[in-house]
């Protein structure tokens, strides 16, 4: 399979520490330019990457013909509007989560994609990591009965950092657009089910939400279930997913920054049979998730993750918010 040709846009920390490196190593991707003003940006992208191809201004990377598809790992109130502008000139692109600020700008992202013929999806990593895969096949399959329950829990602590763009509300931050949109929409994909009835609790500094709790009743394909999620960015670091059913459990114990939060563990247990736990030593979600966005441009693949998924998880993340009590 060629290569495909990525670019970034922006030297943003996460890309220069996970994404970056995961394109360099990805098979069938090759890092071929970055678009920053700073040297010094540049450099640390060029450590690793030394070929790297430097440009000063994003429109200078999106007018580059050699770049296939492009990385946005921007400020999220400029996710739309760069990703607009990619498929303007022609190229696939990749958008760090949550892709738009509300859920009617995906419709505009939709409709560019569908008239441009690139391709574009949000970069939510976690479901092309085997745990969440076996997970979802494991609850749709009906290995613990009905879902009754789902419980979530995702927390860090930035108030050190106020600078940090997830605590600035001119940045699109709040704990809810940053890891909410892991909370809410890995369950969705899992459970193919939406929310029905949502009630939340917000606490706020400067304007964002340094946490909130939800609580809510879903429907899907496999009938109903409450549900409920902590998130915040002031708590000791955690992480857990249970989905609790008629039969027994599901638990992921690294379910979001599987390897980098711990070792990730798959567990089911059901009363009568062998308890279940599983390990995935080595797989790395970002990487999977460029090499499987190589597959769908080269030869067509089935992609696991497309804008409609991500409207749909954004139209949780508005009503969340709405629903604040």
């Amino acid at each position: 399979m060629k290569p495909v040709n990525w670019g970034i846009l922006g030297a943003a920390n996460f890309a220069r520490h996970h994404m970056g490196p995961a394109i360099h190593a990805a098979t069938g991707a090759r890092l071929a330019a970055l678009a920053t003003r700073s040297r010094q940006k540049a450099t640390d992208f060029e450590a690793f990457c030394p070929d790297l191809r430097v440009h000063s201004s994003y429109e200078a990377l999106l007018d580059d013909p050699e770049i296939e598809a492009v990385y946005v790992p921007l400020p999220n109130t400029l996710h739309v509007e760069w990703a607009l502008k990619a498929m303007a000139a022609g190229k696939h692109v990749l958008v760090e989560k949550p892709i738009a600020m509300r859920a009617a700008e995906i419709d505009t992202l939709i409709a560019a994609r569908d008239s441009s013929g690139c391709f574009a999806t949000e970069a939510y990593m976690i479901v092309h990591h085997p745990q969440w895969q076996q997970a979802r096949d494991w609850v749709q399959s009906g290995e613990i009965g009905r879902i009754e329950h789902v419980d979530v829990a995702f927390s860090y602590d930035n108030r050190a950092d106020p600078g940090n763009i997830r605590n600035r509300p001119e940045t699109g931050g709040g704990g809810i657009r940053d890891i909410g949109v892991y909370a809410y929409g890995s369950v969705r994909w899992a459970t193919r089910s939406e929310p029905v009835w949502l009630r939340s609790r917000l606490r706020r500094e400067n304007n964002v939400d340094t946490w909130a709790h939800v609580i809510g009743d879903f429907s899907g394909p496999g009938g109903g279930f409450t549900y409920a999620a902590m998130t915040s960015m002031r708590l000791h670091p955690r992480q857990d997913v249970v989905f609790q059913g008629e039969k027994g459990l599901i638990r992921l114990t690294a379910p979001f920054n599987a390897e980098q939060f711990a070792d990730p563990q798959l567990q089911m247990y059901r009363k009568g049979q062998a308890d279940v736990i599983q390990r995935f030593p080595g797989a790395q979600q970002y990487v999977l998730q460029v090499e499987a966005f190589g597959r769908h441009l080269r030869e067509g693949a089935a992609y696991p993750w497309h804008l409609e998924d991500a409207r749909g998880t954004q139209t949780m993340i508005d009503q969340v918010f709405a629903a604040e009590v």
